[in-house]
């Protein structure tokens, strides 16, 4: 599989690639690594707003759990 084109620049990769969270490490294996590159919301956001999203929010679209929002 492809890595997203925007893996370099993405803040919620750069924040939690070293992450041993199963669930972070699902979300790059499906989301910024994977097949679902397309459904990737923080893609979405950053086409319809012009600027990336907040770090913490997960290629879900859904707030990252404990990051405190």
């Amino acid at each position: 599989m492809f890595e997203c084109e925007l893996i370099n620049r993405c803040g919620f990769f750069a924040k939690y690639q070293e992450s041993k969270d199963l669930a972070c490490r699902g979300f790059m294996s499906l989301y910024c690594r994977g097949p679902q590159q397309a459904d990737c919301k923080r893609l979405q956001y950053r086409a319809e707003h012009g600027v990336p999203p907040d770090d913490d929010m997960l290629p879900t679209g859904q707030k990252m759990a404990g990051s405190g929002s």
